[in-house]
């Protein structure tokens, strides 16, 4: 797997932060933002406009610092808290009714400016995972090399992907194992 290949598949909260890799940001272009949102297009509305990437860098590095603080079980920074608030006011959600030919239905829909928008519903994602009592269960890959996030399904998870770093680490612990029987025969 290409380590550069955003990780998804964990709170869109999480996934947000983890565009923040050790290899540098996925997030560092409006088509890199265009590509990701595409990658989450059964949790994000729309393709994003150019000018959203910067209000959602801001999301995610208040979303970051917030999180950090949270899983240790601080009080986060009240700028972080005010500034996912706010970003959330830019585009208040407002339930709205359609009728899809047999029933009302009731979903979420943005106001406010278009660049607004996508900050705001990954703020509202930030501010759910936050107030959630699972969020002091988030680890860090144990990998040497790794920073990603992950909301472990078991408890014995340690890698944020089998494939990625589960498989990385394992394989290095092999040639280790069989370096070191090169070197000593008489085992």
């Amino acid at each position: 797997m290409d380590d550069a290949a955003p990780l998804t598949g964990e709170p869109l909260a999480l996934d947000l932060v983890n565009t923040l890799t050790a290899a540098g940001d996925l997030l560092a272009t409006p088509d890199d933002l265009r590509k990701w949102q595409q990658l989450q297009a059964d949790r994000l509305p729309d393709a994003p406009p150019e000018d959203a990437l910067d209000a959602v860098r801001t999301v995610r590095e208040h979303t970051k610092r917030a999180l950090d603080r949270v899983r240790e079980g601080k009080r986060p920074d009240p700028a972080d808290l005010d500034a996912l608030n706010d970003a959330q006011l830019a585009a208040p959600a407002i339930k709205a009714l359609t009728w899809d030919g047999k029933a009302l239905i009731a979903a979420n829909r943005r106001t406010g400016p278009p660049a607004s928008r996508l900050a705001a519903h990954l703020a509202e994602a930030a501010t759910e995972l936050l107030a959630d009592p699972a969020v002091t269960k988030i680890r860090q890959c144990e990998a040497d090399d790794c920073v990603m996030l992950f909301l472990p399904a078991h408890p014995r998870r340690r890698w944020c992907s089998p494939a990625r770093c589960g498989n990385r680490v394992r394989v290095a612990r092999h040639y280790q194992r069989h370096k070191l029987d090169e070197k000593d025969p008489a085992q």
